[in-house]
């Protein structure tokens, strides 16, 4: 039985592939940092499973890290802790690049010098290529970060293949596009939006405020995207590869298709506020995910119109469920 070590694990993309390795037969150690809170709503369902083990760990603590890999001695190590609101950033930018850019090289060195025969994969984010007007954007398209974020993950980034190439880790990093679901925290614009939608449809909440409606994103379902990670470390050889859809859609666009499962009047509930826009715009994101589509033999499932179908839904039922005296705008 193989061991994967996930760090992130009670995040999004953490708790979907503990779920697929368990599937697959795999004993599976989740890392979460200590919070005063449990914050374990996602992988609650997986708690008790015979092949699954949670423990403390920190992406500052080098000491920790070093413990747990060679404590627990896994064949693949998935790294997704990171303090990811890309907004969020530009207002905790040393926590955000001790986390994401450091925290990615004390895991890496404590992988390297344990000598353990082990595959590292790295969740790069296509905010990478930042405001580069080149698109589609594919594993060779100039990196231009326009955040805290973006340019800690570009060090994150680097960093694999220096140690890919220098100590020959098998190291591969997924350049993720924007990946959505049910699970997606309630801070993201997507989430945002199914939440108000089936809150105002309700009569819970009254108005919905947004910043850049123009926005363009590739969207894809993160439950398609964790197989993507998978599949990378089954190969071979180490590399990096883009894992998107192919096809962008706006902000604007995803509201639209979100308040049409409403049935609701968006010039009624929702107004824009510039105190969500960035202070540093990403205009256009749109993954050529080629490579990936040949050589891992991936494609995604789910498309745009049933991403947020099954995100809406989701939420329409967790509204429904929700005390009226609850009030949010």
């Amino acid at each position: 039985m193989k061991t994967a070590l996930i760090t992130g694990v009670t995040g999004q993309d953490g708790s979907y592939l503990a779920e697929l390795l368990l599937e697959k037969g795999y004993e599976v150690v989740g890392v979460k940092r200590r919070t005063s809170s449990i914050c374990t709503d996602r992988i609650d369902h997986i708690m008790d499973h015979r092949n699954f083990s949670l423990v403390y760990g920190s992406m500052q603590d080098t000491g920790r890290l070093h413990y747990l890999i060679n404590e627990y001695q896994p064949e693949e190590v998935y790294n997704l802790a990171a303090q990811s609101h890309v907004k969020v950033s530009f207002d905790v930018p040393e926590e955000t690049v001790d986390t994401v850019a450091l925290g990615t090289l004390r895991l890496l060195e404590a992988c390297n010098m344990s000598k353990i025969d082990l595959r590292f994969y790295q969740a790069s984010s296509s905010e990478m290529f930042g405001d580069n007007p080149e698109h589609p954007q594919n594993e060779d398209t100039r990196l231009m970060p326009a955040s805290p974020y973006a340019c800690a993950k570009v060090f994150a980034h680097h960093s694999i293949r220096n140690y890919r190439k220098a100590y020959g880790l098998h190291a591969s990093s997924g350049i993720l596009f924007n990946h959505e679901s049910p699970r997606r925290g309630e801070t993201f614009v997507t989430r945002k939006i199914t939440m108000a939608a089936a809150r105002i449809k309700l009569g819970l909440q009254h108005e919905l405020h947004l910043g850049n409606l123009d926005a363009k994103r590739d969207w894809g379902y993160a439950g398609d995207y964790v197989e993507a990670m998978w599949l990378m470390l089954q190969q071979d050889e180490p590399d990096d590869y883009v894992i998107a859809t192919g096809e962008t859609h706006t902000v604007r666009e995803f509201l639209e298709e979100t308040f049409k499962l409403a049935e609701l009047d968006i010039d009624r509930y929702v107004s824009i506020k510039p105190r969500f826009f960035r202070p540093h715009e990403v205009p256009l994101l749109e993954g050529e995910p080629i490579k990936a589509n040949q050589k891992l033999k991936w494609k995604p499932k789910v498309n745009f119109a049933e991403l947020v179908k099954i995100m809406y839904e989701h939420d329409l039922a967790l509204a429904e469920n929700e005390p009226v005296s609850r009030k949010r705008k």
